[in-house]
């Protein structure tokens, strides 16, 4: 996505979130860019702390991103971990939107190869075992300033699973990456990145 596409995508996710938030639905209309399907998720943090207020969004390409965007955007303001997102904490928070590629099943012969193979800030990865799938985006382990190691066992407790289950046999780890774009403060400048 271009730098005009992602501050676009970032000011049809707050829109459409606040008029959740009003209990109205959000008349918004997007450029054809937006008709291919995608994967896509929006992030809500609070301002200036960056926690987390809410995080939903796709990470197949089942719909059109214009679709995927908007249903993300209403989700994070209902996101299970947290209480229902009010109209006067959207105005505080700030908005990220991620666009993601595809994810690709990452073939391994062990659980070294497997961490040899990913690498922190570009990759972001989803675990599969036992009926649990688990999801952290790219810019989570640098964030938290988590190691392969880390990243894979948070990966697998927030699926459900105990921390080393993704050196389980049967785990599925694919991996996938995510174009960033975010207000730098509430209603601020959209950056990349």
């Amino acid at each position: 996505m271009d730098d005009r596409d992602g501050e676009t995508a970032v000011r049809a996710a707050r829109a459409a979130a606040e008029a959740e938030t009003e209990g109205r639905s959000a008349d918004i209309s997007l450029p054809p860019s937006f008709s291919v399907r995608g994967g896509v998720f929006v992030t809500i943090s609070k301002h200036p702390s960056g926690d987390l207020r809410g995080c939903i969004g796709y990470p197949e390409p089942l719909f059109p991103l214009s679709e995927a965007l908007l249903n993300s955007a209403v989700s994070a303001c209902h996101d299970s971990r947290f209480p229902d997102l009010t109209r006067e904490e959207a105005s505080g928070c700030t908005f990220s939107v991620t666009f993601l590629t595809a994810p690709l099943r990452i073939g391994c012969s062990s659980p070294e190869d497997l961490m040899s193979k990913i690498k922190i800030g570009r990759d972001g990865l989803i675990i599969d075992l036992h009926g649990r799938k688990g999801l952290l985006l790219p810019q989570v382990p640098v964030e938290w300033n988590w190691d392969v190691a880390e990243y894979l066992a948070r990966l697998s407790v927030k699926a459900g699973l105990r921390e080393d289950a993704w050196t389980d046999p049967g785990a599925k780890i694919s991996a996938f990456q995510g174009e960033i774009f975010s207000e730098a403060s509430p209603y601020g400048e959209i950056k990349r990145g």
